[in-house]
């Protein structure tokens, strides 16, 4: 077809060399990431607290989890247009502001309906530094590295809730209040606002096509390799029309729904440990501080699980390495379900249980990245993954329904043992799919 034939372009950006520029865009996108990993925990980590100061039930914060995925899930559904039509950079620059300046409000919240009102602007602020993040590392990296470099820049995420929760622990033991955890989710994003303006540079496939270049973007473009093309928009893989029609053409109409199933499953098994973990565990015995610690095992586990899942992605394929993530991590989560253990050991399987749960969710992402081509990744994304949101949405009335039903409070994980056999089971389905096809051929010239 006309608008994949590959370009001079294109054909430079999918061999471009991984050197300091590329190194620059994907550290930047990991630190976005850690404010995004951090912000989506914090709201966790302040339940155990919140329950004591606000003198209501751990079921009542359902509420809040509930509106922080719904914002969530809009702002995935509005980051792809965004990103792919406007640019990277431009996205990522208004999400660092929505989810800063909403984390800061949430600080200042006199009750739950306005907590929950400010989660929803923190929400929407994630989804597009999700997105972006994704997005901006494809274009800066080669084909055969994608995926490895799309999952290296989310360990950010989970980075940013490991450390982020060995912050709020040693916040909570010195006596601060909740107020903290989101003074800080707020603050970080703020100097971060300075480094991603004066340094991250927006998409090489968008400079390209403008038809006026400051001489740093045209010099940026030059170490590329890549001699601009303005009005030839045929040369460049940039989004052109609508954009869930893109998504359901081209033999990419089984993989998106397949994507969205996994998604779903995936992103409701997520975040039922980071919005109920905490409260499970405190509900077992444990005081805020160490349930915030204990908790904080469970992104480092995703964190490990970069050390070889990238690289099983790109050498393996999504479909087997992923289907094979899911299914394993069923036995780590029913533990957790089932099993009284003592604290080490508890913290062993929390932190195998991230591994898996969370380390599947950043594979998802990273093969995402990599399954749809430049001209849909924002939108290929932003939708599977606003879409999953639902089930991130289902997590928060699901966990909460348990609780107030008076099983033992583990027993809220063992849904999460059925919705990962599900996402297992549609990520194998992956290789069905026929017309499945490498993003862009690097060989032939247009």
């Amino acid at each position: 077809m006309t608008r994949t034939a590959v370009s001079a372009i294109e054909r430079a950006l999918e061999n471009q060399r991984l050197g300091n520029l590329q190194i620059r865009v994907i550290a930047i996108c990991g630190l976005i990431q850690m404010c995004d990993g951090y912000d989506v925990n914090s709201i966790g980590w302040s339940v155990p607290s919140l329950t004591h100061v606000w003198h209501a039930p751990p079921a009542a914060f359902a509420i809040a989890f509930l509106w922080s995925n719904i914002g969530v899930m809009a702002g995935a559904l509005v980051a792809g247009p965004i990103g792919d039509r406007f640019g990277r950079k431009p996205l990522l620059t208004m999400s660092l502001v929505l989810f800063s300046l909403a984390s800061l409000a949430s600080a200042a919240a006199p009750s739950l309906e306005i907590l929950a009102a400010t989660r929803f602007f923190t929400g929407a602020g994630i989804a597009g530094g999700f997105a972006g993040t994704v997005a901006l590392t494809g274009d800066y990296t080669p084909q055969r590295l994608r995926a490895r470099m799309i999952m290296l820049t989310f360990t950010g995420a989970p980075l940013g809730g490991f450390v982020g929760g060995q912050v709020v622990s040693l916040l909570l033991r010195e006596g601060f209040g909740w107020q903290s955890v989101f003074i800080l989710g707020g603050s970080f994003p703020l100097v971060l606002l300075a480094i991603t303006t004066l340094w991250l540079p927006e998409s090489p496939r968008f400079l390209a096509s403008r038809l006026h270049l400051a001489p740093r973007q045209r010099g940026l473009l030059d170490r590329l390799g890549i001699e601009p093309s303005p009005g030839q928009p045929h040369t460049i893989d940039i989004a052109s029309g609508n954009p869930i029609r893109l998504i359901f053409t081209e033999g990419f109409a089984l993989q998106t729904t397949l994507l969205w199933i996994i998604f779903f499953c995936s992103l409701l098994d997520l975040y039922l440990f980071i919005f109920w973990l905490p409260e499970v565990l405190h509900l077992i015995g444990m005081t805020p501080a160490q349930a915030v610690f204990a908790t904080s095992l469970y992104p480092l586990g995703g964190i490990l699980a970069v050390l070889y899942l990238g690289w099983a992605i790109d050498h393996f394929g999504a479909h087997r390495a992923l289907a094979l993530h899911f299914a394993i991590g069923i036995a780590f989560i029913s533990t957790i379900a089932l099993v009284a253990m003592p604290y080490l050991l508890l913290l062993l399987v929390v932190l195998m249980s991230g591994m898996t749960v969370v380390g599947s969710q950043t594979g998802l992402n990273a093969a995402c990245g990599k399954l749809y081509p430049a001209r849909m990744r924002v939108s290929g994304y932003g939708f599977a993954t606003g879409v999953g949101r639902l089930g991130g949405i289902a997590a928060a009335p699901l966990g909460g329904f348990l609780l107030a039903r008076g099983l033992p409070p583990t027993y809220v994980f063992l849904s999460a043992c059925l919705f990962a056999a599900i996402a297992a089971a549609a990520t194998a389905l992956l290789a069905v799919s026929a017309r499945q096809r490498a993003v862009i051929p690097a060989a032939e010239p247009a």
